[in-house]
C-alpha cells in the first residue's frame, strides 16, 4: 500500500516499481490522504486491475496506513512510501522469507539511500536477527516505511479500538504519532506478541533522503521518540525503566548520523554530545560507530565546506563499496546455507 500526500514528483516511479514486481499476485492500495498537489491525478493514469485508490480526509501517515490495513484482503501487507522505490524481487523474497520462517511476523530488508534525483550513495545496514525489545527501544532496524512486509495476523494481534474521528474504529499504527509511528508499532509487537521481527540481507528498498526541513524534522523526531517511550512506559514500565537511558543514547546517536547525512553540523554535534551524556557506556558498547559519528559531526561543523565535501565524497565511496561487498557476501553465505 502507498500513502499519498505531496509526492507528485516521485509517485509515478514508486507505482512503477510496485507494478514491476516479479511476484504479481497482489493488490495495490493507494491511500489519498487529502493531498493538495497532482499526485492522485498521476496515480489515476495507471491502468491496472490490481490498483485501488482510496480517498480520505487527512489523517497523516499512520492514518493512511491504518486505512490501508482495514481495506487489505491479503495474508501479507507491504508498505511503501510515495517517494521510495522497490527493486523487482522485493515482494517475492519477503514472501519466501515469511513462508520459510513461521515464527517471523515482520520481514524487512536492508535499504539503499537515494537522493532527490535518485542517485545511490550508501546503505542502511541494520541488525537482521535476534531483535529484542531493548534493542527496538533505541534503534529501528526496519529503518523506514518502505522496508517491511508484515503478516496480517500480526496486525490483528495488536489492534486496538478508539474513537478519534466520530466513530469507533480498529487501529494498528497509533495515529497520535505523526512521526515514529512505525517504531512504536514494532515495539508494541515485540512486547505484546510472540512474533519475531527479522531482516533479510539484500538491499531491496531504495529510501529517498529529503533534505527539506532538516533541523526541525530531526528535533521533532526526538520529541516523538520521547512520546513513544512514555507510551511504552504506560504498559511496560519495568522494561522502560531498565533500558531507557541506554536506548536514549542509541537514538541520539542515530539522529546525529542523520544530521551528518543531511549536512547539519551544529545539530549533529549537539546530538552526539547528548548521546554521550545520556549514557557514556555507549562509547564502550559501540566504539567504532561512536568514533565515526563524533568525527563526522565535528568535521562537518568545523571544517570549511569545500574540504569537508572532499572528505565526505571519499568516505561515502569507501563506505558504500564496503557495504556492498558485505551485502553480496551475506547473500552468498545465505545461498550456501540453503544447499
Amino acid at each position: 500500500m502507498i500513502p499519498v500526500y505531496g509526492v507528485e514528483n516521485y509517485i509515478a516511479a514508486t507505482i512503477q516499481s510496485v507494478l514491476a514486481q516479479t511476484y504479481t499476485n497482489f493488490e495495490l492500495l493507494i491511500i489519498n490522504d487529502a493531498t493538495q498537489d497532482n499526485s492522485i491525478e498521476i496515480c489515476q493514469k495507471f491502468v491496472d486491475p490490481r490498483i485501488k485508490i482510496i480517498h480520505q480526509a487527512n489523517r497523516g501517515l499512520a492514518g493512511a496506513r491504518n486505512t490501508g490495513i482495514r481495506h487489505a484482503t491479503g495474508e501479507y501487507l507491504a508498505f511503501i512510501d510515495g517517494d521510495d522505490l522497490w527493486l523487482p524481487q522485493k515482494l517475492e523474497k519477503h514472501i519466501a522469507h515469511l513462508e520459510n520462517a513461521p515464527d517471523v511476523g515482520v520481514s524487512f530488508s536492508r535499504s539503499s539511500f537515494i537522493n532527490e534525483a535518485g542517485k545511490l550513495s550508501t546503505y542502511l545496514m541494520p541488525k537482521l536477527k535476534e531483535i529484542t525489545t531493548p534493542y527496538l527501544l533505541g534503534r529501528n532496524p526496519v529503518g523506514n516505511g518502505s522496508a517491511a512486509v508484515v503478516r496480517s495476523s500480526v496486525f490483528e494481534a495488536i489492534k486496538f479500538q478508539d474513537n478519534l474521528y466520530g466513530a469507533v474504529e480498529n487501529f494498528y499504527f497509533d495515529e497520535n504519532f505523526r512521526r515514529a509511528e512505525d517504531i512504536e508499532c514494532w515495539i508494541r509487537i515485540s512486547i505484546q506478541t510472540k512474533w519475531q521481527i527479522e531482516g533479510i540481507s539484500e538491499a531491496l528498498t531504495l529510501y529517498r533522503v529529503n533534505t527539506n526541513g532538516l533541523s526541525a524534522n530531526i528535533l521533532k523526531q526526538l520529541d516523538c521518540w520521547e512520546q513513544v517511550i512514555e507510551k511504552t512506559r504506560s504498559y511496560a514500565p519495568q522494561i522502560v525503566t531498565r533500558w531507557e537511558h541506554q536506548a536514549r543514547a542509541y537514538h541520539l546517536q542515530y539522529l546525529a548520523r542523520n544530521a551528518v547525512r543531511l549536512q547539519s553540523g551544529s545539530i549533529a554535534v549537539q546530538l552526539i554530545n547528548q548521546a554521550i551524556s545520556a549514557n557514556w557506556r555507549i562509547l564502550i558498547l559501540e566504539p567504532r560507530r561512536m568514533f565515526l559519528t563524533f568525527a563526522a559531526a565535528y568535521s562537518l561543523w568545523l571544517l570549511p565546506q569545500s574540504i569537508y565535501k572532499l572528505i565526505e565524497t571519499l568516505g561515502l565511496k569507501m563506505t558504500g563499496a564496503n557495504q556492498k561487498r558485505r551485502i553480496l557476501q551475506d547473500k552468498l553465505d545465505y545461498q550456501q546455507s540453503c544447499i
